[in-house]
């Protein structure tokens, strides 16, 4: 991961046997709109299957605060949050969504999925 990005930290799956599903929800996402430089307000939502690790959830607070200042296009965001998660904790299966706030009665929903190579 980028030096500009803190660290995720990882925890052991207590049931690496099993399939379950973890969701994250992060309801008060900010970026920065690239052209304008005015703040993009969303709900980011993670879902993921776990292989052997799972994301710490304070060090994931941190990684989505870094975006604050950040000017990226809505798609390339979502792709980069998923890029990220999935390279950090390997799971077997992850989606991020994400849904942002109409602009000039607009709104945008993007969603990324990454599946484990078997």
């Amino acid at each position: 991961m980028p030096e500009d990005k803190p660290n995720l930290e990882l925890f052991d799956n207590p049931r690496p046997e099993r399939d379950y599903i973890i969701t994250i929800t992060c309801p008060e996402f900010t970026s920065v709109c690239p052209k304008t430089g005015q703040p993009d307000f969303g709900e980011i939502i993670i879902e993921y299957c776990p292989e052997r690790h799972c994301i710490e959830l304070k060090s994931l607070k941190f990684y989505m605060q870094s975006f604050r200042n950040k000017g990226i296009f809505y798609e390339a965001l979502t792709n980069e949050i998923l890029d990220d998660l999935a390279d950090a904790c390997k799971p077997r299966w992850m989606r991020v969504s994400a849904t942002f706030t109409p602009r000039g009665g607009i709104s945008t929903d993007v969603v990324a999925e990454y599946e484990a190579q078997m």
